[in-house]
């Protein structure tokens, strides 16, 4: 299991060791608001993610990390570089979803929020999804009123595709190939040279 860092957090995978402050999050509905059901996630059913978390770690090598705040040790946030799917049920042959493109996801504590964080693991997921995994394309979906993920994957590069069918639902699609990417990144590199 891979272990990112970025110059604020550590994305560590989900383990039971995070359990107390991804279910602080999750339970909180203001985080929910636009994931799943819209409703708060119980302990039980922070519990059970994180047990999924860990099959598909051992399973696909990538799933959720949880966000550290390196200055604080707080549970900042998770993300994810996951297989998408039209259904909202994973099929039974787990090998089906490779058949499915790749997607970013993340979310983050309220404490947590407006202060680039998202952006910052976002960029970190995604170069870890291009550069370890090899992935042709990424993509990220959001439910169409949920503006602020939109800016994050505005911030990544990503070209906004419209409404498709994801987990089950008509969601805001956003997807960027991995050539945009190092275009991009080989810009900000000479942009930080030049400085």
């Amino acid at each position: 299991m891979t272990i990112l860092e970025t110059a604020r957090l550590r994305l560590e995978p989900c383990a039971p060791e995070h359990l107390e402050g991804l279910h602080a999050m999750n339970r909180r509905p203001e985080v929910m608001r636009y994931i799943g059901s819209g409703e708060p996630e119980t302990l039980e059913g922070t519990q059970r993610m994180v047990e999924l978390v860990q099959r598909c770690w051992a399973h696909f090598g990538f799933s959720w990390w949880t966000f550290i705040e390196r200055a604080s040790g707080r549970v900042a946030g998770a993300g994810a570089v996951q297989h998408l799917r039209p259904e909202p049920q994973r099929p039974a042959d787990w090998d089906a979803l490779r058949a499915w493109p790749l997607e970013l996801g993340w979310r983050l504590h309220p404490d947590f929020w407006r202060l680039g964080l998202a952006s910052e693991a976002a960029e970190r997921m995604a170069g870890f999804a291009f550069e370890d995994l090899a992935a042709p394309e990424l993509y990220a979906v959001r439910h169409p009123d949920n503006t602020a993920s939109g800016r994050v994957m505005d911030r990544l590069g990503m070209q906004a595709l419209g409404l498709q069918r994801w987990y089950g639902e008509m969601l805001a699609a956003h997807r960027v190939s991995r050539d945009a990417w190092q275009t991009r990144q080989e810009a900000r590199e000479k942009a930080r040279s030049a400085q």
